[in-house]
C-alpha cells in the first residue's frame, strides 16, 4: 500500500483546495494511505476553515488566525499548529498575503520552520512519498523534515504567472524575484515528478522552470460528481440571490475577481453581446471571495462602462454551484493564461456549454463547435459573437451542452483520475 502525505500551503479559497479534497478522498477509496496537512483560517466561521473545509477527512491543520492578530503576519512567530500567513502568487495592494517575490530571506524562513514543524508532528515512517500542491515554502519544509523522500510536485499555474511576470520583468514592489525564482526552479528540480494539467501546461512548465518535459505527467483535476444537471426552479434561484431575475439567456461567470480572469474584458464584451442580439441577455459574476480582487474590481467596470443586467451574486460554498450552473444558460470564461480550468469541466458536467478562450488550459478542455465555443484571447467582437450566437440558437446551445457532460464524464470523474494519480504514486515510491 503507497502511503502519501499530501500537503497544500494555502488556507482553502481556491482551484487546489477543491482538487485536493477531492483526490485525498478518491485516493484513500482507492486503498491509497493518504496524511493531508493545510493551510487554516479559524478566524472566519466559514469554509477557510480546513476543519470544515475538509470535513471528515482528518487534516493536520495550520492556523494562520494567530498571525493575522498581529501588525506584521508575515513576521509572526508561534508554536506548533500556526504559522505566519502564507504568501501569494498575487499581488494585490494592501492584502495580507504579499506577493511571494516580495519575502525577504528572513520572512521566508520564519515559513520553512513553521511548516518545517508541522510536518514534523507527522510520523516519518508513516509516509513513503510526499505530494505537494504547488511550489511553496512548504517545498524547502518538506525537504527539511523528510529528507530522501521522493516528492510530486503538483502544478496550478499560478506560480506558472509568477514566474513568468518575473522573466518579463519584476513589477516595483517584487524586491526580492530573482531570489524566488531561482529557489522556485530548484524546488521544482528536486522534485521526482511534476504534474501538470496537459501537453499545453507541460510544454509551458518545462520552459519557465528549464526542465525536461519527461519530469512532467498529464494528469488533469476532477469533477465532483455532484455537479450534474438538475431541475431548478430559476427565477427562484436568482431572486434568492439576486433579488431579481435577470432577463433573458442568463451567462454566468463563476470563479475568483484576480487579473488572469480578465473580468473587465468579460463584461465589455457583453455590453456588446446585449446591444447585438435579438432577445434580452444578462451576466451574473458569481465569486469575488470577500476583500480578493486584483486590478478593476467588476463592480467599477459595470459603473465605468455603464453595463446592464450585470449581476454580483457574491461567493458561495462549491457545494452551492451547481445550482448556480443549472440556473444559467452558458458559462463565460475569459482568461487566456489558466493551466487548467476548474470551472469549465464542472459546468460541462451540468450540461452548460462554456464559452472560452481559445488558449492555455481551456483549449484543452472546449471542443469549439461541439462542447462549446472557444474564441480568439484578444477579440472582444469574436467573444461577444460567440455569446451572440449562443442566445440567438437556444437548440445549438443545449446541443453543445450535452455533448459537454459526456465528456466531462468520461474524461474528468474523479475515480479515473486519481487512479492515474494512484499509479503515479506507485511509480515513484
Amino acid at each position: 500500500m503507497t502511503r502519501v502525505l499530501i500537503a497544500n500551503y494555502f488556507f482553502p479559497r481556491g482551484g487546489s483546495a477543491h482538487a485536493t479534497r477531492a483526490q485525498v478522498r478518491e485516493l484513500r477509496r482507492q486503498g491509497v494511505e493518504v496524511t493531508l496537512v493545510t493551510g487554516s483560517r479559524s478566524d472566519r466561521g466559514d469554509d477557510t476553515d480546513a476543519r470544515e473545509f475538509y470535513v471528515g477527512l482528518d487534516p493536520v491543520a495550520v492556523d494562520f488566525a494567530p498571525a493575522l492578530r498581529t501588525p506584521q503576519p508575515l513576521r509572526f512567530h508561534g508554536g506548533a499548529g500556526t504559522a505566519p500567513i502564507h504568501g501569494s502568487f498575487e499581488d494585490r495592494p494592501g492584502a495580507a498575503d504579499a506577493v511571494l517575490a516580495s519575502l525577504d530571506d528572513e520572512e521566508l524562513e520564519l515559513q520553512v520552520a513553521a511548516w518545517t514543524l508541522a510536518l514534523g508532528a507527522v510520523d516519518r515512517d508513516a509516509v513513503d512519498v510526499l505530494y505537494l500542491h504547488h511550489l511553496t515554502p512548504m517545498n524547502e519544509a518538506a525537504a527539511r523534515a523528510f529528507p530522501g523522500l521522493p516528492v510530486v510536485g503538483h502544478l496550478h499555474g499560478t506560480e506558472l504567472l509568477m514566474m513568468e511576470q518575473i522573466a518579463a520583468g519584476a513589477p516595483p514592489g517584487w524586491t526580492h524575484a530573482a531570489a524566488w525564482m531561482e529557489r522556485m526552479c530548484g524546488w521544482a528540480a528536486a522534485c521526482a515528478r511534476l504534474v501538470v494539467a496537459d501537453r499545453r501546461g507541460r510544454d509551458r512548465a518545462a520552459a519557465v522552470l528549464g526542465l525536461d518535459r519527461e519530469r512532467f505527467a498529464c494528469i488533469p483535476s476532477g469533477v465532483d460528481p455532484y455537479f450534474e444537471p438538475r431541475a431548478i426552479d430559476r427565477g427562484a434561484h436568482w431572486r434568492r440571490h439576486l433579488g431579481a431575475e435577470p432577463p433573458g439567456t442568463v451567462f454566468v461567470y463563476v470563479g475568483r475577481f484576480t487579473a488572469v480572469k480578465r473580468l473587465p474584458l468579460l463584461i465589455e464584451a457583453f455590453t456588446r453581446t446585449r446591444a447585438q442580439a435579438s432577445s434580452p441577455a444578462s451576466l451574473v459574476l458569481v465569486g469575488g471571495h470577500p476583500g480578493e480582487w486584483e486590478d478593476e474590481h467588476p463592480r467599477a467596470t459595470i459603473e465605468r462602462l455603464g453595463a446592464g443586467d450585470v449581476f454580483l451574486a457574491g461567493w458561495h460554498p462549491h457545494r452551492a454551484l451547481p445550482s448556480f450552473l443549472n440556473a444559467a444558460d452558458a458559462l463565460v470564461h475569459a482568461a487566456a493564461r489558466e493551466q487548467f480550468g476548474q470551472v469549465l469541466i464542472e459546468a460541462m458536467a451540468c450540461e452548460l456549454p462554456p464559452i472560452a478562450i481559445d488558449a492555455a488550459g481551456p483549449a484543452s478542455i472546449v471542443a469549439d463547435g461541439e462542447t462549446g465555443w472557444l474564441v480568439p484571447a484578444e477579440d472582444r467582437d469574436a467573444l461577444a459573437t460567440a455569446m451572440v450566437a449562443a442566445v440567438e440558437d437556444p437548440r445549438e446551445r443545449h446541443r453543445r451542452g450535452r455533448n459537454a457532460r459526456a465528456v466531462a464524464l468520461e474524461r474528468y470523474s474523479w475515480d479515473r483520475v486519481a487512479g492515474r494519480t494512484a499509479a503515479l504514486l506507485a511509480e515513484v515510491d
